[in-house]
């Protein structure tokens, strides 16, 4: 058979705390707000947040370069697509073999 636990809480004050760590906060120490103007919303086309594995060498090459190596690695795709989409297969063009 269970027992049901019966202790108490002990009862909630409204006494305020005096804690000399956490002082109350004051009129001067709030002082006036400061606003500040938001991103806004990320121009057309929206990029979509994922993940991908690079080999460490293919990452390290486009970090060396400094910030926005995300965007290059994006660029870079974006040409191969272009250029899948462009190239004709013809006699100057081969398809690869599996070996």
């Amino acid at each position: 058979m269970k027992h049901a636990i019966t202790a108490k809480l002990p009862k909630k004050t409204s006494a305020k705390v005096n804690d000399p760590d956490n002082p109350a906060w004051t009129e001067d120490m709030l002082g006036e707000p400061v606003h500040r103007r938001g991103r806004g919303p990320q121009a057309a086309p929206t990029k979509v947040l994922t993940s991908i594995r690079l080999d460490a060498d293919v990452l390290a090459f486009f970090k060396a370069q400094g910030s926005g190596y995300q965007s290059r690695i994006n660029d870079v795709l974006r040409t191969q697509i272009e250029l899948k989409l462009t190239r004709r297969p013809g006699p100057t063009t081969r398809k690869r073999v599996s070996a």
